[in-house]
């Protein structure tokens, strides 16, 4: 790079500080760029297209096509050279456009005499805003100098954008952060709430994009990854575990931030004219936008490292941190991209619900939302560049969907629906200490599942008749290190103080898929929903599995003490387990400590190859719970996380009702004790179709239990049974229609 090159690029930016301090309307200063641009880089033409909604690309400014265009020529996403652009968020250089592959001709602008075309995305931290272009009549391939400082220009445009420089009267475009927004995303949990924003991270915003003097911002860069890096060693010195596999990941954290390479691109933006702040800000959109086409969980979770320490410089560099002075809104609802399970245990019982861009159905934020009984929407892309603190916000956990800043009507039929729920609830209230007694006089044990001291309250308010399902890892994952024998021992404890005398179900500890410890090193796997979880783990690293059964056994402390396996696939497995219980159990005598009154050992039946172990698993397990969630993506090969296709099939298929019926005559065959644990245990339509189907035990959310026993109480089971048997004989592929028919008949 010439320093004369250096010397232009910096000058342009220089004009372009001036544009941005000019009290001027928004088009006219967009307009007065766009000539700034293409007299800098000595081309007949300079275009901005920025995106008027998710997949429409807009014209608005121009120094060389026809005027009138602007605002009126559009293209979709992936349409055209600029769409190209748009899409792929990758240059497009060519020295002959209109015979390059994708170009589109529009008369309305002219562009059809001009050969050379260059364009770069606009982006900020992986938002893509536009596209910036520049076009000359002679047929020449732009060099990477030229290309280079059309970047670090489209760079300084995004930032603009953000901070509104287009806005105003005149608009180029409308006001980012105020026009009401959707987002599609993923069920975590139900519910709905309505409330406003709090960012887990506040964005930060650069103010100044362009430097003023490039040898002190230079030395800005270098004194805050000096600050960086030395936070990175304290962490490193202060992190509370030895665990080797901890340390390789904080090492690797290091490595990236020692990096030269990083360093020396962000300097080079510098010496081009951006700020300290925007050359980080650069450095970081790039690689979340690696991130995006990189198919090798490895390296995709490299580039998060790369991309969290980049936020971690910002906020040295901006001074805005994590305290930024925002004070909780009333009604928060919790805005992240992914957040740990300590960081949300944090915030308590004040969040009304929680919105993630990434996370999943099975995760640790989604255990703590159901617990908290609280509305979880997963997957919600790019909402976090979208929300602001404060913002208006309607959380729809029924359908996955996300309304930011809604008008009126979405207000007001969201408001409906939130009242229609809370009538409901009103009315289950009365039947809080009433039995699940149908009408034909079988009574249904209905239990709720649990995973915080938090949750214990709900036994009793509920009604429900015990905890058919405790989670134990929650307090793995929160912690830096494996919690004490004697911490877990105290827990399980209060946890049964609370219970009362009711049973309580404890599941030992299920890792592995989407639930890793902080402590343990990741295991990358094709499928981890199929790999290297639950009781596999505690099978294969025994340690941590007695020391579990061991906090249990002196947690109970002569009470009885129910234990369950999950994800248990063989009968092998299950033995080996139960072992593993009945040593310890014989090790604590030995050692004269209190028993438990009595112990139960189960397991889970999450997959299809347990329904059919031999007799004597039937035989030796003191109770079987059908984990629904899994056994469900099991049976009909459907990913649970997938959207696709986790909703194509219905849990009152045919199919599956006759896979539950098997289940329930093998356990019937040992006088073994069944339930049915997960989601579609707390449907009440469900709920009903199991019961009557001759599942005696139901557990689920707090929440559920009163629409599942106002339904119980309302209907003859043995009718039920009738109707469904009648539709599996009809051929139909679900009962659901013929079983809502029959209770429309009902009075």
């Amino acid at each position: 790079m010439t320093e004369q090159t250096e010397s232009e690029s910096r000058k342009l930016l220089g004009r372009l500080r001036e544009a941005m301090a000019e009290t001027v309307a928004g088009q006219a200063r967009l307009d007065h760029i766009v000539k700034l641009i293409a007299d800098s880089m000595a081309t007949e033409v300079c275009s901005i297209y920025l995106f008027r909604d998710a997949d429409t690309l807009e014209l608005c400014a121009t120094e060389g096509l026809n005027p009138e265009a602007v605002h009126k020529t559009r293209m979709r996403l992936g349409e055209g050279l600029v769409g190209r652009v748009a899409k792929t968020g990758h240059v497009t250089n060519t020295a002959e456009a209109p015979s390059a592959k994708g170009f589109r001709f529009m008369p309305e602008t002219g562009e059809e005499i001009y050969s050379s075309f260059l364009g770069v995305p606009i982006r900020r931290l992986g938002e893509k805003l536009g596209v910036l272009v520049v076009q000359s009549k002679a047929a020449r391939a732009f060099s990477e100098d030229e290309v280079y400082a059309l970047e670090v220009v489209a760079m300084v445009l995004a930032e603009m954008t953000e901070l509104g420089a287009f806005i105003g009267e005149g608009a180029a475009m409308s006001a980012r952060h105020q026009q009401p927004a959707m987002f599609r995303g993923a069920v975590g949990q139900e519910g709905v709430a309505e409330g406003h924003v709090y960012l887990h991270e506040p964005r930060v915003v650069v103010t100044n994009p362009i430097a003023e003097d490039t040898e002190a911002e230079t030395k800005r860069l270098r004194e805050a990854v000096d600050t960086l890096r030395l936070s990175v060693d304290d962490m490193l010195r202060q992190s509370d575990t030895d665990d080797g596999d901890h340390r390789d990941v904080l090492e690797a954290y290091r490595m990236f931030a020692n990096s030269r390479s990083w360093m020396r691109r962000m300097e080079e933006d510098i010496s081009r004219g951006l700020s300290a702040e925007a050359a980080v800000e650069k450095e970081q959109s790039a690689a979340r936008a690696r991130m995006e086409e990189v198919p090798d969980a490895y390296l995709r979770e490299r580039l998060s490292d790369l991309d969290d320490l980049s936020n971690r410089l910002l906020r040295i560099l901006t001074g805005q941190g994590h305290q930024t002075g925002a004070e909780m809104p009333e009604n928060p609802i919790l805005v992240a991209r992914s957040i740990g399970p300590g960081e949300l245990l944090e915030y308590g019982r004040k969040l009304k619900g929680i919105v993630l861009e990434q996370g999943s159905v099975g995760s640790h934020a989604a255990i703590v939302a159901r617990a908290w009984a609280i509305p979880l929407v997963i997957h919600a892309e790019r909402i976090t560049s979208e929300a602001l603190n404060g913002d208006h916000i309607m959380v729809d956990g029924e359908q996955g969907i996300v309304h930011l800043r809604p008008d009126d009507n979405v207000g007001a039929a969201f408001r409906d629906k939130i009242a229609m729920q809370a009538a409901a609830q009103e009315r289950y209230v009365s039947l809080r200490h009433k039995p699940a007694k149908a009408k034909c006089g079988r009574t249904i044990e209905l239990t709720m599942n649990a995973g915080l001291m938090a949750d214990l309250p709900s036994l009793e308010s509920s009604g429900a008749e015990g905890v058919g399902l405790f989670r134990t890892e929650l307090q793995f994952l929160i912690r830096s290190q494996v919690p004490r024998r004697g911490e877990l021992a105290a827990q399980y404890a209060r946890v049964m103080d609370a219970a009362k005398g009711k049973r309580v179900v404890f599941r030992t500890l299920d890792i592995g898929s989407d639930k890793v410890l902080p402590y343990m090193k990741r295991q990358e796997e094709p499928n981890p929903a199929l790999g290297w979880r639950a009781i596999r783990v505690g099978l294969d690293k025994p340690g941590v599995m007695r020391m579990q059964l061991q906090a249990l056994i002196r947690a109970a402390a002569g009470r009885p003490l129910t234990v369950m396996f999950p994800f248990v696939a063989q009968f092998d497995e299950y033995r080996a387990a139960r072992a593993h219980v009945l040593n310890e159990i014989e090790r604590e005598r030995r050692l004269g400590h209190i028993l438990p009154a009595s112990v139960e050992i189960g397991a889970m039946l999450e997959t299809p190859s347990l329904a059919f172990a031999p007799r004597q698993f039937f035989e030796m397990a003191d109770f079987i719970s059908i984990g629904g969630n899994d056994l469900k993506q099991f049976f009909f090969a459907a990913d649970r996380e997938n959207e696709r296709v986790r909703r194509r099939y219905d849990v009152l298929n045919v199919s599956f009702l006759t896979f539950l019926e098997h289940i329930i005559n093998r356990c019937a065959e040992t006088d073994t004790r069944l339930s049915f644990c997960g989601e579609d245990a707390g449907r009440p339509i469900e709920a009903l179709c199991f019961a009557a189907m001759g599942l005696k035990s139901l557990s689920m959310r707090p929440a559920s239990i009163g629409p599942v026993k106002h339904l119980l109480r309302r209907v003859n089971l043995d009718e039920a049974r009738d109707v469904i048997d009648q539709a599996r004989r009809s051929g139909a592929q679900s009962v659901r229609g013929d079983v809502m028919e029959w209770l429309r008949t009902l009075k």
